[in-house]
C-alpha cells in the first residue's frame, strides 16, 4: 500500500511539472493548444525515461549475483524486484536444504562398512567413499576421473568389470591381505555403482567352521572305528577270558575318550553362548589352588615335584567352575607333558598395576616358538599322537582362553623346547581383591579338564 502511494505521489509530481511547463509555453506563445501538447509530450517523455532507468537498474541487479537487496524502486519495477528477491531466497533455502541432505547421505555412506564407488560410462571414477578407497587401495581425491581398471589390477576384478555386470559379486585379494567382495550394479544412463565389502573375517570364520567340523568328525571317528573293530572281534572270534578283559579295557578307554571330547565341546558351546560371569560373586584363590593341587597330585602319582604358592586371602570375582576349569587345564597339561622327576610350580601374584596373575610353570619338553600363536586354537596339537596318548582332546587350551577372556583377562604363553613352559592367566583389577569375606558360591558351566 505504501509503495503504491509513493508511486502515485511520484506520478502526480511529474504531471504537475509537465502542466507547469505547458502553462509556461502557452503564456509565452499565447497558444493554449500548443501548451497542452507540450505538457503531454513532456509528461510522456519523463515517464518513459523514468521507467527505462528503473528497468535498467533492475536488469543490472539481476545480471549480478542478486545477493544484495534489489534497487529501491517504485511501481511495477519495485514489485518485480521484490518478487524476484523472494523467489531467489526460496531457491537458496531449497538448495541449502538439499545440500544438507546430500551431506548427511554422504556421511551415512562413509560410515557404512560397505564401500561405494561411482563410475561413469568409461569406468572412470566419479566418486569414491573412504571405505572403498581402503578396500581397493585408492585415493578418494587424487584418483577421481581415473579408470578404475588401471588402478585396481586384480585379474578377477578387471575381468569382471570388462565382462559387464551379471548380478554376482566377484571376490579377489585386496590391500594388506584383505579378501574383498565387489558387486557391480548399473544405474542411470550407462553409469555403474560398485559396492565393496571386506570378507576376510567371514572367510576366516567359514574356514574355522569347516576345520572344526572336520576335526570333530576325525576325533570321533577314530575311537568309533576302534570300538567297531573290537565289537567285531568279540562277536566273530573266540577269545580267552584274559583277551576279552583286555579288549573291554581298551573299549572303555575309547568310550571315555569320546565322552571327554563331547563334554569339552559342550563346555565350549556353553562358554560361547552364555553371558559374562558377574563381577560381584567372589571366590577364594586358595580354594582354586587347593583343588588344582589335588587334581595334579592324582594325575602325577608322585612322579613330579609339585609346588603351589600364593593365594592367601586373595579373592577373584567370577564363575568358580570356569576358573577352576582354566587353572585345572593348565596344571594337568603341565603334568602330562613334564617327564617324571620334573618340577611344576603354580603361583598367584598381584602386579603393581593391580592385575592378578595365575602362573603355571613346568620343566617339561617345551614348545617351539612357531606353535605358540596357535596353541589356543581348537584341536591344535603340537604332536597329535602324543596328545592323544596322554588323554587330551585338543580343546583344553581353547577352553582356558575362552574362560579368561570372559573374565576380562588374557592368556600369556612362553615356552622353549627342552626348557619347559610358562602359562599366565592375567585377570583385571576389577576382579581381584584381598580380604577375609567368605566367598559367594558361583554356579556356572561345569567345565572339564583336558
Amino acid at each position: 500500500m505504501s509503495g503504491r502511494l509513493l508511486r502515485l505521489g511520484a506520478v502526480l509530481g511529474v504531471l504537475l511539472a509537465c502542466v507547469a511547463a505547458g502553462v509556461l509555453v502557452a503564456w509565452l506563445t499565447g497558444a493554449v493548444l500548443a501548451g497542452l501538447l507540450c505538457s503531454a509530450v513532456l509528461g510522456l517523455g519523463a515517464m518513459i525515461v523514468s521507467e527505462s532507468l528503473m528497468g535498467a537498474q533492475l536488469l543490472a541487479w539481476l545480471r549480478g549475483d542478486a545477493q544484495d537487496a534489489p534497487p529501491a524502486q517504485t511501481g511495477v519495477w519495485g514489485d518485480i524486484g521484490h518478487q524476484v528477491q523472494k523467489l531467489l531466497r526460496r531457491r537458496n533455502q531449497l538448495i541449502a536444504h538439499e545440500q544438507q541432505r546430500l551431506t548427511q547421505f554422504l556421511a551415512a555412506v562413509e560410515a557404512s562398512p560397505i564401500g561405494v564407488l561411482l563410475l561413469d560410462t568409461h569406468h572412470q571414477i566419479t566418486w569414491c567413499s573412504r571405505v572403498a578407497a581402503d578396500h581397493l587401495g585408492l585415493d578418494p581425491r587424487r584418483d577421481i576421473a581415473q579408470p578404475v581398471t588401471n588402478l585396481v589390477r586384480a585379474p578377477a576384478f578387471v575381468e569382471h568389470m570388462l565382462s559387464g555386470p551379471n548380478g554376482q559379486p566377484v571376490i579377489f585379494p585386496g590391500v594388506g591381505g584383505m579378501r574383498i567382495s565387489a558387486l557391480v550394479q548399473p544405474y542411470g544412463d550407462g553409469l555403474k555403482l560398485v559396492l565393496t565389502q571386506d570378507i576376510t573375517e567371514r572367510e576366516r570364520a567359514e574356514m574355522m567352521r569347516r576345520n572344526f567340523v572336520a576335526n570333530v568328525s576325525h576325533e570321533i571317528r577314530t575311537p568309533l572305528t576302534v570300538l567297531a573293530g573290537f565289537v567285531e572281534t568279540m562277536t566273530q572270534l573266540p577269545l580267552s577270558e584274559a583277551e576279552r578283559q583286555r579288549v573291554l579295557v581298551l573299549m572303555t578307554a575309547q568310550a571315555q575318550r569320546m565322552q571327554a571330547l563331547v563334554a569339552d565341546l559342550l563346555t565350549l558351546a556353553q562358554l560361547e553362548g552364555s553371558p559374562r560371569p558377574p563381577a560381584d560373586r567372589w571366590l577364594a584363590v586358595s580354594e582354586l589352588m587347593t583343588r588344582a593341587q589335588a587334581d595334579a597330585a592324582a594325575l602325577s602319582e608322585g612322579r613330579h615335584a609339585l609346588h603351589f604358592d600364593g593365594g592367601g586371602d586373595a579373592q577373584l570375582a567370577g564363575n568358580e567352575a570356569e576358573l577352576h576349569s582354566a587353572l585345572g587345564n593348565l596344571v594337568l597339561n603341565a603334568v602330562r607333558y613334564t617327564p617324571p622327576g620334573g618340577r611344576i610350580d603354580v603361583q598367584w601374584t598381584v602386579q603393581d598395576d593391580g592385575w592378578g596373575v595365575l602362573r603355571v610353570s613346568d620343566t617339561g619338553i617345551g614348545i617351539a616358538r612357531e606353535h605358540l600363536p596357535r596353541l589356543t586354537e581348537r584341536f591344535y596339537r603340537v604332536d597329535g599322537s602324543r596328545s592323544r596318548d596322554t588323554g587330551g582332546t585338543g580343546l583344553g587350551l581353547s577352553i582356558v582362553k575362552h574362560v579368561v577372556q570372559r573374565h576380562g583377562g588374557e592368556i600369556d604363553i612362553q615356552s622353549e623346547p627342552g626348557r619347559g613352559s610358562t602359562f599366565r592367566l592375567l585377570l583385571p583389577p576389577s576382579r581381584v581383591r584381598h580380604g577375609h569375606t567368605s566367598p559367594t558360591p558361583a554356579a556356572g558351566v561345569a567345565a572339564t579338564t583336558s
